[in-house]
Formats: structure tokens, sequence, C-alpha cells
């Protein structure tokens, strides 16, 4: 163990007289601590209308199931705390509980404690959240937070931990990259497709309509900057301290001007604050308040051998399977021994090592669903939604760092088939039941005397307009129907 810990103060320039890093985890650990808060409060104000007992999909009835399928089995497949209960409270306590906690650990208070507590709660939410949960800034958090209970205990920062970080922040940005290459998609290989992006993506904002106006040979430019900042920039991380540097300064801007132009929550933050950890303690020292770096500069020891070793031999394990991931993303064809993939398997309902990759394949058009009810199948009104878009003339609005769960499942649903979206099936039933609480994830309700005794969907398709569009009509969108998504529902009366 202790020569896995020399190797990896090596790799990361902590030799005697070298880099130290007592000040980067205090700012990362005060950055997640960020983080966590946003993403707990985020789901919390949605929770009842995704997973409550009058939500989309029932956490109790998802849970039942699975007690009926799998037996004994089903606390390794759905690890979750909501075995005891998943109730309203018992979802408002998860919520409430991981906001608290992440607020002590955005004020230094038992960082170690409240890291696994935030862990336990955040995969207790994600396994019983379903398609709602299921994104790769939830599993991006998960793994993070689980690396970050090693970083936790009031030591100096074990080399091999920041080693094991520097490893997922490599891996989350150059698989981002290598999958576009990988995945044969014509407009990444043309370099079309930003061309496309900026109003295909799943909320855009006003920035992304100004963007999208440049002309194609800059967003061409774009795409190769593109290539440049997922799979150059990483390959700096690696590097002496000077090129880490460059490194960290490359991969946060690129993670800004994306946060600058479309709506992905605490995504880009959760990068950011990875990439921090690139920053030794001779630059912070240079960037926060003297006093306060003195102060945690000194409040360093040295881990005790035991630490150290724990840390180690958890490292390993997750390096291990982590490293099995990035390859089989860069060699999607090759074919590990199944002695290999067996264990990584069994581990997978913990979420703590992934692959990662957003936007492998571009989507090049915008199909948007459009609900309406109607209490006689003639005369019909719309649901507005909160953030997607609907109404052409509404302006795409920022939400960041908030994620509006409805509103992103329903970019999804849009590029699928009706019959193969189960969860919309049980969102068109709460319309016409009349659910408050998945009424409360809507903009505003045309119906808020009684519910209408017919629901149906409309597939249009979406583009953003040009300049001359907007100067002629004011509006943000242009859109023409494609016609019935879902048939026309009612409840059995």
């Amino acid at each position: 163990m202790e020569a896995v810990e020399s190797g990896a103060r090596w790799v990361v320039g902590m030799a005697p007289g070298g880099s130290t890093y007592v000040l980067t985890k205090w700012v990362f650990l005060r950055a997640l601590g960020i983080i966590y808060l946003v993403a707990f409060a985020s789901l919390w104000v949605q929770i009842r209308g995704l997973v409550g007992p009058h939500g989309i999909l029932p956490a109790e009835q998802f849970l039942q199931a699975v007690r009926q399928h799998y037996g004994a089995e089903r606390f390794r497949l759905v690890p979750t705390l909501f075995w005891l209960r998943a109730d309203t409270l018992a979802l408002h306590l998860a919520c409430g509980a991981g906001v608290a906690c992440a607020f002590l650990l955005m004020v230094d208070v038992w960082p170690t404690g409240n890291l696994i507590i935030l862990w336990v709660l955040y995969l207790s939410l994600a396994s019983v959240g379903q398609i709602f949960l299921a994104y790769q800034w939830d599993v991006l958090l998960l793994e993070t937070g689980l690396l970050a209970i090693l970083v936790a205990p009031r030591a100096t920062l074990p080399a091999f931990t920041l080693l094991l970080l520097w490893w997922l922040l490599f891996r989350l940005t150059f698989e981002s990259g290598i999958v576009k290459l990988n995945s044969g998609d014509a407009t990444w290989r043309n370099l079309t497709a930003l061309d496309y992006h900026f109003w295909t993506q799943p909320l855009p904002t006003w920035t992304a309509w100004y963007t999208n106006l440049v002309p194609l040979w800059g967003k061409k430019g774009m795409v190769l900057a593109t290539y440049l900042f997922e799979i150059g920039f990483p390959l700096l991380i690696f590097g002496p301290r000077p090129l880490r540097l460059v490194a960290m300064a490359g991969i946060v801007f690129f993670q800004l001007t994306i946060l600058g132009t479309g709506n992905y929550n605490f995504f880009n933050l959760l990068a950011i604050a990875l990439a921090l950890l690139l920053v030794d303690d001779a630059t912070w020292a240079r960037l926060l308040p003297e006093r306060l770096a003195h102060a945690l500069s000194g409040a360093a020891r040295s881990p005790s051998l035991p630490l150290t070793g724990v840390v180690t031999a958890v490292g390993l394990v997750t390096c291990g399977f982590a490293t099995l991931k990035l390859w089989t993303t860069v060699f999607p064809r090759s074919n590990p021994p199944r002695w290999v993939i067996a264990p990584m398997v069994w581990l997978e309902p913990l979420r703590s090592v992934n692959a990662y990759g957003l936007f492998r394949v571009m989507t090049t058009e915008r199909p948007e669903i459009i609900i309406e009810g109607s209490d006689d199948a003639q005369a019909w009104k719309a649901y507005e939604f909160r953030w997607k878009p609907g109404d052409p003339g509404r302006r795409p609005a920022f939400v960041e760092p908030h994620q509006p769960r409805l509103d992103w499942q329903m970019w999804f649903a849009a590029l699928s088939s009706y019959e193969y979206v189960p969860w919309f099936r049980a969102f068109e039933a709460r319309l016409l039941e009349g659910s408050p609480e998945v009424l409360g994830l809507l903009a505003s309700n045309p119906f808020p005397d009684h519910p209408p005794r017919y629901v149906r969907a409309l597939l249009y398709e979406y583009r953003f307009t040009t300049a001359a569009e907007r100067r002629a009509t004011g509006a943000w969108w242009r859109r023409d129907l494609v016609g019935a998504y879902s048939p026309t529902v009612s409840l059995a009366r």
C-alpha cells in the first residue's frame, strides 16, 4: 500500500519539496457541499410530483414490484433506505436531511460523516427515482461523492486519492470527446454538429438562440475546439505542474461556455469543481485571503498508516473498475473476460464507477410534445410547462443549477415512440385525475376547477427562428404540426 501511495506522490508532484494540496482539498469540499445542496434542493421541490404516492412513478409501487420479482436480491439491485418506508414524509426527510448535511459540509462541520450521509441519501433517492434520476450528472455526483469520502478525514490529502479524482476528471472529459468520434455520427465527423446543437438541446436558453446565428464556418471551428478541449486538454492532467494548470484553465473555460448556452443543472459546476483539484496550494495561496490560506495550511497533519491503507485499498478497486470502463468506451468492440466484468456488474447498482459521454450522437431535429386537455373532445386547452419549449413566443430561459426533471424527460419522450415511453401514460393518467403534486410541476393548469375528461398529446417540429423571422414576429421558435403523439385518452368513469 505504501508503494502505491509513493508512486502516486510522484505522479501528482507531492515529492518532498514539491506541491501540496491542503488548500485544494478545502476548496473542493466546500464546492462539493454547494453542489450537493443544489442537487438536493432542486430534487426536493419536485419529489412528490415525480415519485411521491400520487406522483408519476410512485416509489412505493416501484419498490413493491421489485420486492415481488427479486426477493432478497432486491437489496443489492435497489440499494436504498426507502425499503424502510417510501411515503411522502420519508421522501421529504431524505431531501431535507440532504440539504442540511450539504450545508454543514459547506461550512466545514464534520465533513467525513456528512459526506457518507450525503452519498447514502443521494444513492437512495437515485435508486427509487427511476427514469427521473438516471442522468449522467446523477451518477457523476455519486462517484465524486464516494471518492470525496476518502478525501475528507482531517489529514493531508492522500496522493492516491487525489490521483483517483484526477482520473475521474480525465475520464469525464476524455470519454465525452472520444465517444463523439467512436459513435460514427456524421455530424461530428463532418463538423456540423453545432449547426444543430443549440436548438435541439433539451432546454435551450436565449443565449443559445444568439449563438445559433454564428455562421456555419464558425460553428465548425467550435466543433474543432470541442475536440481540443475534450480530448487534448485532458491529456495534460498528468503532466508537470504548468501543464496541469493549463488543463484546468481549458477545462473550466469549456465548461463555462456550456453553462452559458445551455441548462445542464449542476453538471458543469461539478466538472469545474473536479478541475480545481489540479490547482496546488502555491496557486491557491495567491488567490485566497492570506489569513485564510495560512490557517488552512496549518491545520494539516499527516495521515495515519491505517487510514492511508484503507484509502489505497478502496481506491485500487475503484481505479480498476474505472479503467475498465474507460477501456470499453475507447475500444467499444473489446470483449473483456467474464471474470473481469462480473464484479463490476455486481457493483453496478451503487452507480459509483461509471462511463461518461454526453451527445455522442447529435440530434438533428427537435420534436416537441404538446399536451392538451378537453371536456368534450372538441375544444382543447394546452398545458404549459415551466421550462421546456411550448409557446413559440416565450423566450428560452436559464434555469440552472436547478434541473426540472419532468421537462427534461419530455425531451427524451419526444425522441421515442409513445409505445416505448410507459411513464408518459402514467403522466397522462395523473393529469386526468387532477393530481395536485403532478400539476405542481407545470407552469399552469388550464383546468383549475376540475380535471379534463380527455387528454391528448400532439407532436410538433420546433426550430429557432431566424433573425429576420424574429424581427417580424417576435417569436423565438417556429413550429409545424407533425401529428398525434399519443391517442386521446380518458379515465374509465
